[in-house]
């Protein structure tokens, strides 16, 4: 072999692929764009902005795995825009929109919900291969941020512009926290295939579903986000209380 084709080759292998690289940035700035307008206080176009960035992380890996362009500078440069996009963002956005009264501790919770998205990114990167692909370990870092900012949506379609100091905005960027960094499962979808042969009835129920969402978009994604989000402690408590009831019945047997 060539000196020069050894040379080609390395060069090629120290490249990085154009195209999910470029959703992946494109997702890194439409996070950073959500901070400028949370400081600015336009809170909804803000949250709309994250949204975006939510439905590019989701197409970023599929493009890599179709296009067979996965790399590990592409789940390292993903994780750091995800920080940004779905951690940074949205606690700088919920810390002025409600924290901000409460002082320090709204600094804390702020600062809890980063930290806590950081070490769900860096455990996920490290527990690929090793938990099921379809199940997640904790809660994903972008649905904790849609149930943020489809909240701060939501207010502002029911009720209008400005803060919302209430007690239950600390209490709840605390148990988004937590539950990014918990062992509790959550369904991934990564085994759906949207290329393959449905039953008519649920191509049917699709798009019903698509058509109360274009109907009331404020409404219903804050509640699929947060449906989400239950559904994970939901299924844990409901394995327990199966665990529980079949012991129940083993010791009651002669």
């Amino acid at each position: 072999m060539k000196q020069g084709d050894k040379l080609g080759r390395g060069r090629m292998k120290k490249g990085v692929y154009l195209l999910p690289n470029l959703f992946t940035s494109a997702n890194l700035f439409f996070g950073f764009y959500s901070i400028i307008l949370s400081i600015r206080g336009s809170f909804a176009q803000a949250s709309f902005f994250v949204l975006i960035s939510i439905v590019l992380d989701s197409l970023d890996g599929r493009i890599a795995r179709m296009t067979n362009s996965m790399s590990k500078f592409g789940t390292e440069y993903d994780s750091l825009s995800d920080l940004v996009a779905f951690g940074v963002a949205p606690a700088v956005m919920v810390y002025l929109w409600s924290l901000s009264h409460y002082g320090k501790w709204g600094v804390v919770a702020s600062f809890l919900f980063v930290l806590c998205g950081a070490l769900r990114l860096a455990r996920f990167n490290i527990q690929i291969g090793i938990v099921e692909s379809k199940v997640f370990n904790g809660l994903a870092i972008p649905a904790a941020a849609a149930v943020v900012v489809t909240g701060i949506l939501l207010y502002d379609y029911l009720v209008g512009k400005g803060s919302f100091p209430h007690v239950l905005i600390p209490v709840a960027v605390v148990v988004l926290s937590f539950l990014m960094v918990s062992n509790v499962k959550y369904y991934s979808f990564k085994d759906l295939n949207y290329f393959a042969r449905k039953p008519f009835m649920s191509f049917f129920l699709i798009v019903i579903v698509l058509l109360i969402i274009v109907a009331e978009p404020q409404i219903m994604v804050f509640i699929f986000a947060l449906t989400y989000c239950l559904s994970g402690p939901v299924w844990m408590l409901f394995r327990i209380l199966r665990r529980y009831l079949d012991s129940r019945m083993q010791a009651s047997k002669p």
